[in-house]
């Protein structure tokens, strides 16, 4: 059990049954009264935030999460589907749930899935992944009048900038969180 007192951003906890996360917080003490914990909730299901406060000497569960490295292996339909590296069990996640991380996932790469209550609930993309080009336009040399970046389109279908030096069927290094194109891979 937590109190009030352990409240922090950053912290999980469980609230009616479902998992948040705090994501701003704040203590006031007024001049007279009990002192309060002002926070900003962020349910980790659906990713609806709202703003709480709580008392001094309340009490808390902290949330049953879990984080388990498992591998992407198929998407089927509208579902994805990940094995735990160490126990071969296979879960599903929902479109929903990866979110913009389609963007990036090919098979077989490995990635943090977590867990609240046993069941999946979101996944987090290493910080960089490689991923091949399928289909750009040519560079001419001395165009400058294009600027300094074209789109191209990746082997998962994303599309995203890259500099005009940067060929069809090349391999390139995303970073994930800002899902922009950091280099060339040499092959």
């Amino acid at each position: 059990m937590l109190e009030s007192g352990d409240l922090r951003k950053g912290l999980k906890l469980e609230i009616d049954g479902e998992p948040y996360v705090i994501v701003q917080f704040e203590f006031v003490k007024p001049g007279k009264g009990q002192a309060l914990y002002k926070c900003r909730l962020k349910n980790m299901l659906t990713g609806a935030q709202f703003d709480k406060n709580f008392r001094s000497g309340e009490k808390f569960i902290q949330a049953d999460l879990e984080e388990h490295e498992m591998e992407y292996l198929y998407a089927d339909g509208s579902n994805f589907c990940f094995m735990n590296t160490s126990t071969y069990e296979q879960d599903f996640l929902s479109e929903d749930q990866v979110g913009d991380a389609t963007h990036f996932l090919k098979e077989n790469t490995v990635c943090n899935i977590l867990f609240f209550a046993g069941r999946p609930i979101g996944l987090t993309l290493p910080n960089f992944v490689e991923l091949k080009i399928e289909n750009t336009d040519p560079w001419v040399k001395g165009d400058t009048a294009s600027g300094d970046s074209k789109p191209a389109t990746l082997e998962t279908g994303h599309v995203l900038q890259v500099p005009p030096f940067v060929e069809e069927g090349e391999v390139i290094r995303i970073d994930t969180r800002t899902g922009q194109y950091v280099e060339r891979v040499k092959t």
